[in-house]
């Protein structure tokens, strides 16, 4: 968690600055990024909300995203996980959502995609998406790296976007 603390405080400033808010939605991450961003003073000013939406029945539950818009697209896909950052943005109002889902270890996903692999959206006024392939099982060191590469792509996103 330490080596994600400097960037979510990087985040967090930026996103007080610009008066703007961010919801996750997180899979394989189980949690980190939120605990991140939420271990910032004054997070409650742009943190609206998150969840580990680990199966179908959290996302459902939590994202409410009609099952129509995730037809045809595979589980483990940028598009799944663009999809999942609208829908947490969407539900909560938030300037910025995260999408994240991944397999963390130490086998792969029932897709075929192996341990260390992991999808990550970013929806905002500027949308991005990445794979990150640790070629790891070691399953605590993954959701250390999804985790940043997260909070790494968000920093990125809020940086290029325009000011509200």
């Amino acid at each position: 968690m330490q080596n994600l603390l400097p960037i979510a405080e990087k985040i967090g400033a930026s996103l007080k600055e610009r008066r703007e808010t961010i919801t996750i939605a997180e899979s394989s991450a189980g949690g980190l990024i939120s605990a991140a961003l939420l271990s910032v003073s004054g997070a409650s000013v742009y943190y609206r909300g998150g969840a580990v939406v680990y199966t179908l029945d959290a996302r459902r539950a939590f994202l409410d995203i009609p099952d129509s818009t995730l037809k045809g697209l595979k589980p483990l896909s940028e598009q799944y996980a663009l999809a999942l950052a609208r829908g947490a943005r969407d539900r909560f109002a938030s300037s910025w959502g995260i999408g994240e889902l991944g397999a963390a270890g130490p086998t792969g996903s029932r897709y075929g995609d192996p341990a260390g692999t992991s999808v990550i959206g970013v929806a905002g006024a500027v949308e991005r998406s990445l794979t990150v392939r640790t070629g790891s099982a070691d399953r605590i060191a993954n959701m250390r790296a999804f985790s940043a590469a997260a909070l790494d792509l968000l920093a990125q996103c809020i940086a290029a976007a325009p000011r509200s």
